[in-house]
């Protein structure tokens, strides 16, 4: 997998409220872009829920999604090997999404988003 593109690292991270700066200092996002992000968090941890719910925690993943809304890959960033397997049968489960909004792409034709995932 390619290094992060900054932008969408920046708008997940406004995103899930882990932004360190002053609102005021934060750029702006779009609110389509903000929807969008918020519905893959949620589509994931929703088919997670559907599958079977097993001993919890907290993982941090990254996420590609190419422009038609495929999958392009999944790495765990932080949390125990098994429940990163778990957060990443959820996020093929969830798979395909919505397309991104043209604003979160790269010049590639991609997004990348990392993020926390709590699975219950």
């Amino acid at each position: 997998m390619r290094p992060l593109p900054l932008r969408p690292l920046v708008l997940a991270a406004l995103m899930l409220g882990a932004a360190l700066a002053p609102a005021s200092a934060a750029p702006r996002v779009d609110a389509r872009a903000k929807a969008w992000v918020a519905g893959v968090v949620s589509r994931i941890g929703m088919a997670d829920r559907a599958a079977a719910p097993g001993r919890g925690g907290q993982v941090t993943l990254r996420v590609r999604i190419e422009a038609d809304g495929a999958l392009g890959g999944i790495v765990l960033e932080e949390g125990p090997a098994a429940l990163g397997a778990r957060a990443a049968r959820a996020v093929q489960a969830a798979a395909p999404f919505p397309p991104p909004p043209s604003g979160l792409l790269t010049l590639e034709g991609f997004t990348e988003l990392s993020f926390p995932l709590t699975l219950r």
